[in-house]
């Protein structure tokens, strides 16, 4: 069963139509432009982009610390326009956990390893099961670091002792913004694969917006922010041959919304010097897209882009 697949019969995520607007100085931004979003239960998503493309602003509605100027955004089964102001902290205690980049939001300097763990159960209301918080940093690979503080952590550690401050009170969704922002590349692999292990073995609903295109090869399924939208989506899965052997394979889908918008992509447009308007032409399978200054002949296929 393909991520799909599993979004579409199990949506922990769904955005429709998502709007956010800011103003500035009298001066309206869009951020987001009647985004869509579903994420399946169990789905281990990177949602990438480029600075201002508004997968920050996504990430800032998903955690309800930002609400949406228009349009529909619901996460385990919560309506999050609609929370009141002591549901959304419920919402951020049980629902959701967070990574961040910076080590100075996910742990606190004075306390160690376990000791951070502890205290996010403990706020979250669960002061049971101590040993809880050793199992979670031995999952995430750190126990032996258990008793030491930030400060005496590499930034690959930090970032996985954040992870499992995050799963401290066994939430739906993890969201992480950036969290290999800092890191080298050896570590970025090393925390991407703690992201793996702990959305397959706890089946954790996860989402990593970041900048870095090079975290798509560490899951099933990304989705591209440009403008606001959502514009294409990656899926990636093995192939095993008549053989046995194991093939890596990947195919990127344009996204069409529900009231059939899409973006094409950008080396698309520049190739075919696509401005303005287009010429479209319905054919059995496919659509054929044109330059405006060029009529498209019966049986031509050149400069086709379906």
């Amino acid at each position: 069963m393909t991520s799909v697949d599993i979004a579409e019969r199990d949506p922990e995520i769904f955005c429709e139509g998502l709007v956010r607007i800011f103003t500035v100085a009298d001066i309206e931004v869009q951020a987001l432009q009647g985004l869509d979003l579903v994420v399946g239960a169990g789905e281990l998503v990177a949602v990438v982009g480029a600075s201002g493309s508004g997968k920050s602003t996504l990430l800032s509605i998903l955690s309800a610390l930002d609400a949406p100027t228009a349009g529909k955004a619901v996460v385990a089964g919560r309506d999050l326009p609609s929370l009141s102001a002591r549901e959304r902290v419920a919402y951020r205690r049980e629902v959701v956990g967070f990574v961040w980049q910076q080590t100075a939001r996910n742990l606190l300097p004075y306390l160690t390893a376990e000791e951070n763990v502890h205290l996010a159960r403990a706020i979250g209301g669960d002061r049971s099961a101590p040993q809880r918080a050793r199992e979670l940093l031995d999952m995430v690979g750190v126990a032996d670091h258990a008793g030491k503080r930030p400060a005496e952590l590499s930034g690959g550690q930090q970032q996985r002792v954040a992870i499992a401050v995050a799963l401290a009170n066994e939430p739906r969704v993890l969201l992480a913004d950036e969290p290999t922002g800092d890191l080298d590349e050896h570590t970025t692999a090393e925390v991407l694969e703690t992201f793996r292990r702990v959305n397959r073995e706890l089946g954790t609903t996860a989402v990593i917006v970041t900048h870095d295109p090079a975290v798509s090869e560490h899951v099933g399924r990304t989705i591209q922010i440009r403008d606001g939208r959502t514009a294409t989506e990656v899926l990636r899965w093995t192939h095993t041959d008549v053989e046995g052997r194991e093939h890596a394979m990947a195919e990127e889908f344009v996204v069409l919304d529900r009231v059939g918008r899409m973006q094409l992509p950008a080396d698309y447009i520049d190739q075919l010097a696509l401005r303005d308007r287009v010429r479209l032409r319905l054919e059995a399978d496919h659509v054929g897209v044109w330059p405006g200054d060029r009529a498209p002949q019966q049986n031509d296929d050149e400069g086709e882009a379906s």
